[in-house]
């Protein structure tokens, strides 16, 4: 055996003893370089074969490539020995006991407002009816003018209505959406509105200065007060079930006629809702002769259904933020 074959079986030992007992993948790293650098040993090594005979030139070249796949094998299999080691202890630190109860996190809750006028608009919906949605900042013309209101009505009044520096005011009823509708559609229609509105009340146990609203608007040739409470009545039996109900005569500038709903609940007639037929001049305003098409609104207050529903005393629960009343629903 050449001098050059006895060193290359010496770094091979040698390498399979330090790569044995290496202990992390930076020390791997490291022998990798000791024994396969640039300026490793077993490159020291390959440069003595100039120095060989051309006989044993490719007897020492095969022993030294022999090492190196030897030495690369050792390294391999080291450093995939540490990995599995690093994942193993990760996932014993990480582990995670499924028997144990879990880490309490308290669930949202649906507002209970909301969650009536989803309960309506589902109502509405299932009955053909399409969700409409329109501006909270208005124009005197689609809050007042458009529906009927005389300029001497008492609802244009500023101790009733919030109006803006530039001339707008903030809707006081969501009626405002049924002629920016009729606008832009032609009919037949049938939709609901829900949405915020807003007028200068002293906000009491009934009162709030800013509440909720739904309305629907059907227009069709042919419509009847007759068709308008057959919807009433169906929507009423399906909020509240088979309850008696009774339509009084009412005003409203924008239907005639007019009337007032109400239903019989613990006992005691309660008012839960407006409607009527829509006033011819709404439907000239928006371009509908009203000799071809007729129509029906109706608008009921989401906090007053939700008070019925839910047996509530005082309209400003719903805005307090007190988790003890909100948890209930």
């Amino acid at each position: 055996m050449s001098n050059l074959e006895a060193q290359l079986e010496t770094l091979r030992q040698t390498a399979k003893s330090a790569i044995s007992t290496a202990d992390t993948l930076e020390r791997i790293e490291e022998l990798r370089l000791v024994y396969l650098g640039k300026k490793g040993e077993l490159s020291l090594v390959l440069r003595e074969m100039g120095k060989l005979s051309a006989e044993e030139r490719p007897v020492v070249g095969a022993i030294a490539n022999t090492v190196k796949e030897a030495v690369q094998k050792d390294l391999e299999q080291r450093r995939n020995e540490l990995q599995a080691d690093l994942i193993a202890a990760q996932l014993a630190a990480e582990t995670i006991d499924v028997t144990m109860p879990a880490v309490y996190s308290p669930l949202g809750r649906v507002h209970p407002l909301n969650s009536t006028i989803d309960r309506v608009l589902d109502i509405f919906v299932g009955m053909g009816y399409t969700v409409a949605d329109g501006p909270e900042m208005e124009t005197d013309y689609y809050n007042f003018e458009a529906l009927n209101f005389l300029p001497d009505h008492p609802a244009r009044d500023m101790q009733d209505t919030l109006y803006l520096p530039d001339g707008n005011l903030l809707r006081t009823h969501t009626s405002n959406v049924q002629v920016r509708y009729m606008e832009d559609n032609d009919p037949p229609m049938r939709i609901a509105v829900p949405g915020k509105c807003y007028r200068r009340d002293t906000v009491d146990a009934s009162h709030a200065a800013v509440f909720h609203q739904i309305e629907i608007l059907a227009i069709d040739e042919g419509l009847t007060f007759t068709d308008l409470k057959g919807t009433v009545k169906e929507f009423l039996q399906q909020m509240f079930g088979d309850v008696p109900i009774r339509f009084r005569a009412s005003y409203f500038p924008f239907t005639e006629p007019s009337a007032e709903v109400d239903m019989e609940w613990n006992g005691r007639w309660l008012e839960v809702m407006g409607c009527g037929m829509v006033d011819p001049n709404v439907l000239k305003a928006v371009g509908y002769d009203p000799e071809v098409y007729t129509g029906f609104a109706a608008g009921m207050g989401v906090e007053r259904l939700t008070m019925v529903l839910h047996q509530i005393d005082d309209i400003r629960r719903f805005y307090a933020s007190d988790l003890r009343f909100l948890q209930q629903f």
